[in-house]
């Protein structure tokens, strides 16, 4: 990145290798899986951003409403000359929400695995911000990775994963994060966290099937993606988007479905679809908050504040690490 720009990236970008390797492993599956962090290279990045602005998607509006509302305490919980940690930018919305409250922050270090749009976040970020150093560190935050110096000093580290991004992982990824999260903070850093709460399965399942098809095709740019960087030979019209409740698992399960027989290349091999296989590509699990407190407590925080809206649909955590 041009320093003129007043941000310095840091880049654990994945490779295509790793990309390809992970891929593999999943379609060799005998029920196939693909990694869902692999949907944002910058076209991915773009859709996610179209589907929070969709009338289904209830979590995005209902989220940034709750920071409207609170962001005082937020701020308040967080406390002044802290340096924020974003796992996973976005379009940097509910980050700009909260930068606007937060006394004299020492550094802002967005984390995203999306090149291109992370580069564009940061920049809008730190032209809004000219006062806060910016640190963006492109990697896969579901692995450990050093956060870098900054020029001024924190008072403490604070982890801010907001949009429920965290619902994506299973509980032993979930687990992993959160042991990752507490040793790149610190003891005294904390963790603002958005998790979207259980409710009636109808309006769950509308928010990953919306009327204009922006879901499917985010779905679908995974294997959009896969022929453009490992060289496959995906015919992406002959699957489509499934996605529904798993009331055991408290989860939306997004799949991809075979519509015919047929058998795809990658990396050499060659897999066979069968007619209405699936292949699993992202979960979103729904949160009760006592659950998820004291799953966190496992690995080392204490929830200090909840905030929610009306309905409960869904809530901002903050958690110090002990």
């Amino acid at each position: 990145m041009n320093p003129d720009d007043g941000i310095q990236l840091i880049d654990y970008e994945p490779t295509a290798a790793s990309f390809l390797e992970e891929a593999l492993a999943g379609l060799r599956k005998p029920r196939k899986t693909l990694p869902c962090k692999y949907f944002y290279d910058e076209r991915g990045s773009e859709l996610f951003a179209r589907i929070c602005e969709l009338e289904e998607y209830y979590p995005t509006r209902t989220e940034v409403a709750i920071m409207h509302e609170y962001v005082g305490e937020m701020a308040e919980a967080i406390g002044p000359g802290c340096a924020i940690v974003e796992y996973g930018i976005g379009s940097a919305l509910k980050t700009r929400i909260l930068l606007e409250r937060l006394i004299s922050p020492a550094a802002c270090i967005p984390v995203d695995i999306s090149r291109e749009f992370l580069i564009r976040s940061a920049k809008e970020l730190a032209g809004i911000f000219p006062d806060i150093e910016f640190l963006p560190v492109c990697a896969n935050f579901s692995e450990p990775f050093e956060l870098p110096p900054t020029k001024r000093k924190p008072s403490r580290a604070v982890a801010y994963f907001p949009g429920s991004t965290i619902g994506n992982l299973t509980s032993e990824e979930t687990a992993a994060l959160l042991r990752n999260m507490a040793k790149t903070c610190g003891s005294g850093g904390g963790l603002l966290v958005g998790i979207d709460l259980i409710k009636e399965v109808e309006k769950i399942e509308a928010a990953y099937n919306d009327n204009l098809g922006v879901t499917a095709e985010f779905n679908k740019n995974i294997l959009r993606r896969m022929n453009r960087e490992l060289g496959s030979d995906f015919d992406i019209e002959k699957f489509d988007h499934l996605a529904f409740y798993n009331s055991e698992d408290r989860r939306i399960e997004s799949h991809l479905v075979s519509r015919a027989d047929q058998s795809v290349r990658l990396g050499g091999e060659v897999f066979a679809f069968r007619e209405g296989e699936t292949v699993h590509t992202e979960n979103s699990h729904k949160y009760d908050i006592e659950d998820f407190s004291a799953f966190a407590a496992e690995f080392g925080f204490t929830a200090e504040r909840v905030w929610t809206d009306a309905g409960r649909l869904f809530a901002v955590v903050f958690l110090r690490i002990d």
